[in-house]
């Protein structure tokens, strides 16, 4: 990694190690975050060599990755494709279609109108396993558990519902929308079906991870290699979080709600990193074909538009 101008690489290496002293990054997790985050949009494939080249930054080893991206294959995430000694990992179709749910979350921006009315899913008698999977799936959604079986989101529509479930045998479960009879009601509810203490202190967290790396970008832009890395941390700490934020509508959400703190910060850094990080991301990762395909224009739409990348021109490392 570039160390030519100290405070720029510093910030990306001094991040990477806090984390780790914090909780060990996952192999298989951060694969996951480089797929969706840069491949993705660039075709989604990518040689092992390269995508070894765009892991080892991170403090991972050849061995871990290998192990890693073989795991992700066997879960279906990812197909493999051998041509000569050279292996190529591609996005999968099931792995496309969960990166552009996730894509919708993470990037996407918040509906701030709100009805007024609740969505509730009703599961019925399942065996252990189908109940397992049907309650993971609405959580991922948003979906608070109210009681056992009894699940309800404030903005996800009835009929945007009907489809997962019935992809997992529940074609019996009884999904309403309805209207709250009390004006004091909803904040009994959202304490009863989500826990917003704990997420925000998680968002704080994050913030306090990344605020310094923000303020070093707001002073000089990042060098291509620094810039991927920031990049990639900014998207894989808050992907973990904000898959688990229930997206609740404002009105819904405590003053100072610190998760609208945490989206300003993260839409600002990736702004400014994003444009160099492509050009690290060109000159390291290759398909089997040859270089990555340009991105795809509709990346540039990420957290409300990323225009104000030109500003943040990077500098030839």
């Amino acid at each position: 990694m570039p160390l030519r101008t100290p405070n720029r690489p510093a910030a990306a290496r001094n991040l990477v190690q806090r984390l780790r002293k914090q909780r060990p990054l996952r192999a298989g997790s951060l694969i996951v975050t480089i797929f969706g985050d840069s491949l993705m949009p660039r075709g989604g494939a990518v040689t092992l060599g390269s995508l070894i080249k765009l892991a080892t930054p991170f403090c991972l080893n050849e061995r871990l990755i290998r192990t890693a991206t073989a795991r992700l294959a066997h879960e279906g995430w990812v197909q493999a494709r051998r041509v000569g000694k050279l292996s190529e990992y591609r996005l999968s179709g099931i792995g496309r279609e969960r990166f552009a749910e996730a894509t919708q979350r993470i990037y996407g921006e918040s509906n701030t109108h709100w009805s007024g009315r609740w969505t509730l899913v009703v599961l019925p008698s399942l065996p252990a396993a189908a109940r397992h999977r049907l309650r993971r799936e609405l959580t991922w959604q948003g979906f608070g558990e109210l009681a056992s079986g009894v699940f309800a989101h404030p903005d996800a529509p009835a009929h945007g519902v009907e489809l997962p479930l019935a992809g997992a045998d529940s074609s019996d479960a009884f999904v309403f929308e309805a209207n709250l009879s009390a004006h004091g009601v909803p904040a009994r509810l959202v304490n009863l079906g989500w826990d917003l203490a704990d997420l925000a202190q998680r968002y704080r967290r994050f913030v306090r991870r990344f605020e310094h790396a923000a303020a070093a970008l707001r002073v000089q832009p990042a060098d291509p290699a620094s810039a991927f890395i920031l990049r990639t941390l900014l998207i894989h700490e808050y992907r973990r979080l904000h898959l688990r934020d229930p997206l609740l509508p404002k009105r819904l959400l405590p003053a100072n709600w610190p998760g609208h703190r945490a989206a300003q910060l993260c839409r600002e850094m990736y702004a400014r990193v994003f444009a160099a990080s492509e050009l690290h991301l060109s000159s390291v990762a290759k398909r089997l074909e040859g270089a990555l395909p340009p991105p795809d224009p509709v990346v540039m739409r990420r957290f409300g538009g990323l225009k104000s990348t030109a500003r943040a021109r990077p500098r030839s490392a």
